[in-house]
């Protein structure tokens, strides 16, 4: 049996908060990444696997990594550019 540490499945967690700290609805962001308020819905609630595309535009709006929103990392600045 596999133990799930405090990092595994955080993503759909993470990204509602994200969008709960910016005060945007589901639409909005939507909107900002190109796609359905329902398919965002499906992102926040884990019913979807969120896309590369829509994971890395999602770091960027946010000004954060992509490991911080899949919960690799505890660190929500982002990684500094070489």
């Amino acid at each position: 049996m596999i133990k799930f540490s405090w990092g595994d499945c955080v993503y759909f967690q993470r990204i509602k908060d994200l969008r709960d700290d910016a005060e945007l609805t589901q639409a909005q962001m939507g909107e900002i990444l190109n796609c359905s308020q329902r398919a965002y819905s499906y992102y926040e609630r884990g019913e979807l696997d969120v896309p590369n595309d829509i994971l890395i535009k999602l770091a960027d709006f946010h000004n954060t990594s992509t490991d911080y929103i899949l919960g690799r990392t505890r660190e929500i600045k982002p990684y500094p550019l070489k």
